[in-house]
């Protein structure tokens, strides 16, 4: 047994257990799928898991939804085979997670990101251990851990890269497993049909899953071509479409809807964007830590000049998932704005590789004082971001802020906020109710999905409202499936609306003469730490003349 020796010192100096024999544990485990996974784990994981899970789950409790996280939450709402946006994996992790909404407070609704960041963890060590043993496992775990992406964006936060994330580092455990493999052993056929089954399910997260293939492809060709005479890979390639047909189906039956709209954020415009670029390259590196990242390419850049710290086939097939999606986006950035976090994934497939360079950097028994700067870095970010949601640490102070733009510039009131809204529209709501001025099934109304979904979970939702969409396709989403499955609008009846001064929508500025009257009802001031935070307009709109047309009608 080895024992692990506990320093009385400082905490920078806790131990690492020495490689075992192979890098695989108990001898006889090395080809197995799940051993790895599933199995001799050694005390320094099992603490980072509990300190990591219990953090991750109180932000979950303690943070109200983000704009795309109760947007989501209309996935698990009205499943389909997919959706405007997005495939539909995350819908259907909300509804595991939350026992079909059974459970649906913030917690519930963002307990798949919890767990799978727990179970992420342990992948990232399976593979770190893979490249070079048990201590190099050790610190791709720490580093995972300190990347703002994993920890806050797949760790707490419910959205579609949760569960991509999850299938993405399994897939590419079973790929790094498959490179030292013959098409003669046994686990040969399992592992592709794992790694077809995992890329699969990943593409039915989030299309850019699709980057698994890409790296396999190339591996397969550029470096063990004679697999292609075997019949795996191809099994492999079915199951996947076989997983993703359903996406398939849904675009088939909706004029491509969503593979058009992800194709116009990605299509170039006219002339360079320098100022995208510069904000793609900065958002990769704060996204991802920017100490880990610096570690990250670092280790790129030894292994270009063929410094060895792993085995050579495994950089490669890393290199060959992770480095085209980062090269894509940076360049599609030069033309029209991009999203930092897209690159997510390949950058948290890179942290192993980081993790066994810095391994290969020193022979002493301690976690290098470099993860410890990269850690007190994530904690220093997520700590004064939670509390600048919570009390505004970081409000700009204006004297003259304008009445209908107050909060405007803090997007950290995005997360804040709703919980105090019911409270007060409820109050207005009976008012309007007891004076006849509106009936109790009167719905709400908005034209943009943000924050139309917000008041949707944190106002109708309690109340046994239904909320509703009038505006543009665009700005819909899935609110047009929505409005017909909540049985549409109704002439001639009255609806609220509700906007705010994040994003302030005067509604006759968007409905014009679609209705009979459009009344201002009240207004609701949102206080954070004693202070005006934002508010939010309530606003009656009496008698709608004529239905706006479906855009859901061919």
């Amino acid at each position: 047994m080895v024992r692990i020796h506990w320093p009385c010192t400082i905490f920078r100096k806790l131990p690492i257990l020495p490689d075992r024999k192979n890098g695989a544990g108990r001898s006889g485990m090395k080809n197995k799928i799940w051993a790895p996974v599933w199995r001799h784990f050694p005390a320094v994981i099992w603490l980072l898991l509990a300190v990591s899970f219990a953090m991750r789950a109180f932000l979950a409790w303690w943070l109200e939804l983000g704009n795309d996280e109760v947007y989501y939450w209309t996935y698990a709402l009205y499943p389909d085979l997919s959706h405007f946006d997005h495939p539909p994996m995350v819908g259907l992790m909300i509804q595991l997670f939350s026992a079909n909404l059974l459970y649906d407070n913030e917690l519930f609704i963002r307990l798949s990101s919890v767990v799978l960041m727990s179970v992420n963890t342990l992948t990232v060590f399976s593979i770190g251990r893979l490249l070079r043993g048990e201590r190099a496992g050790l610190i791709a775990a720490m580093l995972y851990n300190t990347s703002v992406y994993a920890f806050v964006i797949t760790g707490i936060f419910i959205l579609p890269d949760t569960p991509q994330n999850f299938f993405w580092l399994l897939s590419l455990l079973f790929l790094l497993r498959l490179s030292s493999c013959s098409p003669e052993q046994k686990s040969f056929a399992r592992l592709w049909l794992a790694f077809g089954l995992m890329a699969g399910l990943g593409m039915l997260s989030k299309y850019t899953s699709v980057f698994l293939w890409s790296g396999a492809a190339f591996f397969v060709l550029l470096h063990r071509p004679a697999w292609l005479r075997t019949p795996w890979p191809w099994l492999a390639a079915a199951l996947s479409f076989l997983v993703f047909l359903p996406v398939v189906v849904w675009n088939w039956q909706n004029d491509f809807i969503s593979l058009s709209f992800h194709g116009g954020r990605v299509s170039p415009q006219a002339g360079l964007k320098p100022q995208f670029f510069a904000r793609e390259l900065a958002g990769q590196w704060l996204y991802n830590n920017p100490v880990t990242v610096g570690i990250i390419w670092a280790a790129i850049l030894a292994w270009l000049r063929k410094v060895s710290f792993a085995a050579s086939e495994k950089i490669r097939l890393i290199a060959l998932v992770a480095l085209p999606p980062v090269v894509l986006f940076l360049a599609i950035s030069l033309f029209r704005a991009t999203l930092p976090h897209w690159t997510g994934p390949a950058y948290v497939s890179l942290i192993p590789l980081a993790a066994a360079w810095l391994d290969s950097k020193s022979a002493k028994p301690q976690f290098p004082g470099i993860v410890f700067v990269a850690t007190a870095l994530l904690l220093l970010v997520v700590w004064l971001g939670a509390f600048h949601v919570r009390y505004g640490l970081f409000s700009p102070t204006r004297t003259q802020e304008a009445y209908h733009r107050l909060g405007k510039d803090d997007p950290g009131l995005d997360m804040y906020g709703y919980r105090q809204l019911l409270p007060e529209f409820s109050r207005i709501r009976v008012e309007q109710l007891e004076s006849g001025s509106m009936a109790n099934e009167a719905g709400l109304v908005g034209e943009n999905w943000f924050p139309l979904a917000n008041y949707d979970y944190y106002i109708a939702r309690p109340l046994g409202l239904q909320a509703f969409g009038i505006g543009e396709p665009h700005r819909l989403h899935k609110y047009m499936w929505i409005n017909r499955l909540r049985g549409g609008l109704r002439q001639g009846a009255d609806y609220w609306y509700l906007t705010n001064s994040r994003d302030y929508k005067h509604p006759a500025e968007i409905y014009g003469p679609m209705f009979s009257e459009i009344i201002a009802v009240d207004t609701v001031t949102i206080m954070r730490n004693g202070k005006p935070a934002k508010r939010h307009f309530v606003f009656i709109l009496k008698d709608l003349r004529q239905l706006p047309p479906d855009p859901l009608e061919k």
